[in-house]
């Protein structure tokens, strides 16, 4: 290859790893879906700010759940609606490839668990583990990209 072949295909290469390390991110909406049912229930926005990821419910799927407030929490989001509710807090980078050390929220049953997030399929997928103490004794949910 001459030189200016490999200049060309470094320049390439150097374009698309940004693009390739944000869809491995777990940065970006994600349809939740439930673990025992199957079904989609609701938008997840998932941010960074200072190196933390919060996730923030954007659309509850289930138009007879669009009103939920989450009777059962029992921090400051209880009788909050669960719409616009922050249900993932203080999530940080532990490895590469695996986001942890914060909590996510199940709405429904107002528990609060540790979580990790794995994302997959290039970033098309994120494993999300919910769990209390260890992490083997949890269950994972696969969240599916949006945008």
């Amino acid at each position: 290859m001459n030189p200016r072949s490999l200049l060309v295909a470094a320049a390439l290469l150097a374009g698309a790893l940004p693009a390739a390390w944000a869809q491995a991110s777990p940065v970006g909406l994600w349809r939740t879906i439930d673990d025992a049912t199957g079904q989609a229930k609701s938008l997840v926005r998932i941010t960074e700010s200072g190196g933390v990821l919060s996730g923030r419910v954007e659309q509850v799927l289930d138009p007879a759940k669009a009103d939920m407030r989450c009777e059962a929490c029992t921090d400051e989001r209880k009788d909050q609606p669960v719409l616009g509710m922050t249900v993932l807090r203080n999530v940080r980078q532990e490895e590469p490839g695996q986001w942890g050390g914060g909590d996510i929220l199940d709405p429904a049953r107002g528990k609060l668990y540790k979580v990790r997030l794995r994302p997959e399929e290039g970033g098309s997928r994120l494993v999300v583990r919910g769990y209390i103490g260890l992490p083997a004794l949890g269950r994972n949910q696969t969240w599916q990209r949006v945008e």
